[in-house]
């Protein structure tokens, strides 16, 4: 997994606040609302992988996972409904564990499309990992938000 040079993984732990009763339309609103295009609602693969093309925001919905970031031997991390993890381009993910009824809402940045790159970055791909543009805003905290601070 390539990961990224320049950005960090950022994980919202109350995007959505406390509540009990999350469902994916508020995780697509939330996204709608700072700019980022909601594209589908499904689980996490489970094998490593990582976007070339693509800046991802994962919104969590239904269900706990772990997933592993980085790829084989990276970091996992504990997700629950109501939190998102931003991942820039190139940064290894996939699911280690999740329960029955874990759903996640993918969503990026405007004029991003995601492909699927499962094997070592070519120069190409490093290339497309390295051009691509800080998205203009946060998918959790609009024009002010922390991944603009962050992402320089």
């Amino acid at each position: 997994m390539p990961n990224n040079p320049r950005f960090p993984v950022l994980l919202y732990k109350n995007a959505l606040g406390d509540r009990q009763d999350i469902g994916p339309n508020d995780v697509e609103d939330l996204f709608r609302s700072n700019g980022w295009e909601p594209r589908w609602r499904a689980g996490v693969y489970g094998y490593h992988h990582y976007h070339s093309t693509a800046h991802e925001a994962l919104g969590f919905v239904g269900g706990c996972a772990c997933l592993m970031l980085g790829g084989p031997g990276g970091s996992r991390v504990d997700v629950r409904p109501g939190q998102v993890l931003v991942l820039p381009a190139g940064v290894g993910h996939c699911s280690v564990r999740a329960e029955k009824h874990f759903l996640a809402v993918g969503a990026y940045p405007p004029g991003q499309d995601w492909d699927v790159c499962r094997h070592a970055a070519d120069a190409a791909a490093l290339e497309r990992i390295q051009r691509l543009p800080r998205p203009a805003t946060d998918p959790v905290e609009g024009k002010d938000g922390l991944l603009l601070d962050l992402w320089r």
